[in-house]
């Protein structure tokens, strides 16, 4: 018993004496702090908030000087929070993950010409929403925005880095100068905007523009040192004729254009695609009744003057070669649409049917001109005989 109690003695004596040296330091207990890092969740989706730094209400901070674990032993696992748990967290239901902002406002303009956007604060009014379009083409957005006529909304034009053309760079100063906002976009959500067409770098949302049925700003005959050129419609359905008029109306310097509403192509991006952004600037005006229109007008002492195929004869009007007519008086030019041509009620208004002789033989199956090519001969030769009657 006494042997043991010396050799315990002497090692607790050989214990101390070797701390005291500093040889072997006293073991300690020491504790660790950990930080946890999560998704937040944000929106954008585009932010990661640590767990140290303490932002963003799904950040996990374990406060300093609080060890894991009961007694500071070892840490319990803890998993990363779902979005579920999150949500329920914060009193929301968990709902999908929206894409950026550009990618959404892109799906939405693509869906449709005419798509409907959120409604406007107009006095807390419910169901007031604004319709828009999306414009595509250098020449549209750019006659567009400097007419004027439109409500513009945004202004989506192509950035790659690269230097832009001239076109893309006059079109964002129009826009700069008129506050419409400009937003970057890639090609490929170019191509969505329009439905895959040829935008050239420019897309425009901005309210539609309809048919002008005020009659209020209608000139007389008298108003014009000479005999006045209305070019009216019937029935015009295809897109890429009505804006090949509009242009060639325009460029020839007819002083009105009409069409019939019903039964029409409307004044789509596509039609001012196709007349090159000519829509944009010139009025076309509407009726829904274009007997009553030109009663009125034949009442003002104006002439109908109709068009038919080369081959057609006319019974009761009297036909002419296009060439051989002169425009004395005030003129309202018919063209029918694509396949019928104008209808038997505005054929019987008429007072002469112009026609436009062909140079060759035909084919059985060739018997006529496109619309829009036909209207360019026959206004052109109207215009020029104008010209022939004042000398």
């Amino acid at each position: 018993m006494r042997l043991s109690q010396w050799i315990y003695r002497c090692a607790r004596y050989t214990g101390d004496a070797i701390l005291r040296s500093g040889v072997v330091g006293r073991p300690q207990r020491r504790f660790y702090r950990c930080s946890v890092t999560l998704l937040s969740s944000d929106d954008d989706g585009s932010e990661l908030a640590e767990g140290r730094g303490g932002a963003g209400p799904a950040s996990r901070v374990t406060p300093p000087g609080k060890p894991f674990g009961p007694g500071g032993g070892k840490a319990a696992k803890r998993r990363p929070a779902k979005p579920e748990d999150q949500a329920k967290q914060a009193g929301s239901e968990p709902g999908p993950r929206p894409k950026s902002r550009l990618s959404l406002d892109l799906q939405r303009l693509s869906q449709d010409d005419l798509a409907e956007a959120e409604p406007e604060a107009d006095g807390g009014q419910a169901g007031v929403r604004r319709r828009t379009e999306v414009l595509f083409g250098a020449a549209p957005c750019l006659l567009a925005l400097a007419g004027g006529r439109r409500v513009m909304h945004r202004l989506f034009v192509k950035g790659n880095g690269a230097p832009q053309r001239p076109a893309l760079q006059q079109a964002s100063e129009e826009a700069r100068r008129r506050m419409v906002p400009i937003q970057p976009a890639s090609r490929k959500e170019l191509d969505g905007l329009c439905s895959g067409r040829v935008h050239q770098g420019l897309c425009l949302e901005a309210s539609p523009l309809e048919y002008l049925t005020d009659e209020a700003h209608a000139g007389a005959a008298g108003d014009h040192k000479e005999p006045p050129l209305w070019l009216v419609l019937e029935g015009v359905q295809d897109p890429m004729n009505l804006g090949a008029i509009l242009r060639s109306a325009y460029f020839l310097g007819v002083d009105r254009i009409v069409s019939s509403i019903r039964n029409s192509c409307p004044l789509t991006p596509v039609v001012s695609k196709a007349s090159s952004g000519v829509m944009e600037i010139v009025e076309v005006y509407g009726y829904e009744n274009l007997a009553d229109m030109l009663k009125s007008k034949v009442g003002q002492g104006w002439q109908v003057i109709g068009t038919v195929g080369a081959a057609e004869v006319g019974v009761d009007v009297p036909v002419h070669h296009c060439s051989d007519f002169v425009l004395t008086t005030p003129t309202l030019l018919l063209i029918g649409g694509e396949g019928p041509g104008l209808s038997p009620d505005l054929r019987r208004l008429c007072h002469a049917l112009l026609t436009i002789p062909p140079c060759r033989e035909l084919h059985p199956a060739v018997e006529s001109l496109n619309v829009s090519v036909a209207t360019g001969i026959l206004v052109h030769s109207l215009l020029s005989s104008r010209a022939k009657g004042r000398r």
